[in-house]
């Protein structure tokens, strides 16, 4: 991760860097890798040229019949899809954990693929994709869509959420309803060949990558996976094959090389990324001292159009309140689930806790949330590189608490917090620092801390009680539009906001190649809008049933994606089942494992 930006000062002259032109560049990579190995990718990408102009020749409503094909295939490797994940994972058929594989995965696929469809059936139909969604104004004056929920299946499955999707200071309600679309609203006028470099940790996001860079910018694919995900790969082929078949996708493997090879060649219109800055810089600029010289002139050696989503630091601010043991117990469990979630290897886990020292409560909750962070279910700490973050922090707070493989770090006095609020451990870390005040000083405090002192813009977490809530009024709605983050949870997780295809994900708007942060650009999306600045999800403080006229009410007990739930595997893979054959009668039994929860 990127540090937070410092004052710019006069540049000294510095000798010249000498950049490779982009076909010395692509000769010394194809070197580099087997002549048989460069041979397949080169006819991949010679065939996804042709697929790019059979894909320019589809109307809309083709397009929408092409991605009901792909929702029939991935619903048909669904279980297969899930089981292979967890397994990758060292999770066995058994683990309490492993219904984190179908929701992050095929349920999230199957999601985002309703979603798309339903936009290309309204511009199909000479509509907007915005026809049926309300738009409202934001603290700051900004247009914001209404876009979840999306559909009744939403409301009721993921009940009690809300979310918008604000637009950029000066577009009206009118002009978000023309543009919505994107590359749709010209389907004939093709966007090319893209190289789409897939994440390695959670399973749905290559997919859904895939398919943004077809509808959003007319972009046919080639995707090449993490080799974290390489067992995977017959199951996306299997579940990709109507865009496999007809040359609008290809899916190949392979380490570093390969990954130097494609994004050297000529033959990309873009690259989409999801990873860490480190990675994205050394695409752009070069490995090593001649790409950092390279990065001071302002000399990239890519000449490719690139976007990426590389993660951050993410923020949870715990307002004071008046909380009951019980909201201490729930909110605890919430926070443990932000950092815990596949074991911590998400862009979006939360990693520091912002709690006020003039909370009477605040010892309470500290208790609260060390209980729920031992009694989570322990699981591999299983991506590359893990245990060197760990050992960073271990060596950074040596006093950290440790729960197996876990590490609770609580900044007092005497601590240095520059490592926790710098780095983006990507590992079982959780960290709590502390800001003075309660009400809306501590909530401005906070904003601002986040803001200035924390790495990365791409997500921030809010728990506020609904008495709380109430008081504060506009000064916290006008705190939430402070916070510069591209997704902001309201008593919910932004891993929910991943989830749900209607809103947009990447990082807040303004980063660039010099300086990357979390990112440039953004993907899901589905209602295909333009001018996206960010979104905003609210959920219930509390779950079924102390939501019954408490606050924001929901039907959901303990949510299915809480470590702590123990129905969660049952539950996750019965909401995947009933995204695929809608069976009332079977997501009654689902229900009623929920309630067990």
């Amino acid at each position: 991760m990127s540090t937070p930006a410092q004052p710019k000062k006069p540049a000294a002259k510095k000798p010249a860097t000498k950049t490779p032109t982009a076909k010395a560049r692509a000769s010394k990579t194809a070197s580099a890798i087997a002549p048989e190995i460069r041979d397949a990718l080169d006819a991949d990408i010679a065939s996804l040229e042709m697929g790019s102009k059979i894909w320019s020749t589809l109307t809309v409503a083709q397009r929408a019949t092409v991605l009901g094909h792909v929702r029939e295939a991935v619903a048909k490797n669904a279980a297969e899809w899930a089981r292979t994940a967890a397994a990758s994972k060292g999770l066995d058929e058994q683990h309490p954990l492993r219904g984190e594989e179908w929701l992050a995965g095929p349920y999230a696929t199957l999601a985002g693929i309703d979603a798309l469809i339903s936009s290309l059936d309204a511009i199909a139909a000479g509509e907007s994709p915005l026809k049926n969604v309300r738009t409202s104004l934001a603290p700051t004056g900004q247009v914001a869509v209404q876009a979840y929920p999306a559909t009744k299946t939403d409301a009721l499955l993921l009940n009690g959420f809300t979310g918008e999707v604000w637009l950029k200071p000066g577009v009206t309600a009118d002009q978000a309803r023309r543009r919505a679309g994107l590359a749709q609203l010209n389907p004939t006028a093709g966007g090319g060949v893209g190289l789409v470099l897939g994440a390695g940790n959670v399973t749905s996001i290559p997919i859904l990558d895939v398919l943004y860079e077809l509808i959003a910018f007319n972009r046919v694919a080639l995707l090449k996976l993490n080799p974290t995900q390489d067992s995977l790969l017959t199951v996306f082929r299997k579940a990709l094959q109507p865009l496999i078949e007809p040359g609008f996708v290809r899916i190949v493997t392979g380490a570093g090389d390969v990954g130097a090879y494609l994004t050297a060649h000529p033959g990309f219109s873009h690259i989409h990324i999801t990873g860490s800055a480190v990675t994205f810089d050394t695409i752009v600029w070069g490995p090593g001292a001649a790409g950092q010289k390279r990065k001071q002139t302002g000399k990239p050696q890519l000449t490719t159009p690139i976007t990426g989503e590389l993660g951050g630091v993410a923020p949870i601010i715990v307002v004071p309140g008046p909380w009951t043991q019980a909201d201490l117990d729930y909110q605890a469990e919430h926070v443990v689930t932000m950092r815990l979630q596949n074991s911590g290897h998400i862009c979006i886990s939360g990693q520091v806790v912002i709690i006020s020292p003039d909370w009477k409560q605040k010892d309470d909750f500290l208790a609260a949330l060390r209980r729920a962070y031992a009694k989570a279910p322990q699981r591999p700490v299983w991506y590359p590189n893990s245990d060197t973050k760990l050992a960073i922090a271990r060596e950074a707070y040596p006093d950290a608490e440790q729960y197996g493989p876990r590490l609770l770090v609580e900044i007092d006095g005497t601590d240095d917090a520059a490592t926790l609020e710098t780095t983006e451990f990507f590992a079982p870390v959780l960290g709590i620092v502390e800001v003075d005040g309660t009400g809306q000083q501590f909530v401005d405090g906070a904003v601002a801390y986040a803001n200035e002192r924390l790495a990365g813009t791409l997500g921030a977490n809010i728990l506020i009680d609904p008495v709380t809530e109430a008081e504060l009024g506009d000064g916290f709605e006008r705190a939430v539009a402070d916070l510069h983050y591209g997704n902001i949870a309201i008593n919910g997780w932004t891993g929910f906001s991943f989830v749900a295809p209607t809103l947009s994900w990447g990082a807040f708007p303004g980063h660039t190649l010099e300086d990357v942060g979390s990112g440039i650009g953004i993907v899901h999306n589905a209602l295909l809008l333009d001018d996206v600045e960010r979104s905003v999800l609210r959920g219930p403080f509390r779950p079924f049933p102390r939501s019954v006229g408490r606050g924001r009410f929901s039907i959901l007990p303990k949510p299915p994606w809480f470590v702590t739930s123990r129905t969660s595997a049952e539950v996750s893979e019965g909401f995947t089942r009933f995204m695929i054959d809608r069976n009332l009668a079977r997501l009654a039994k689902t229900l009623g494992a929920a309630l067990r929860s």
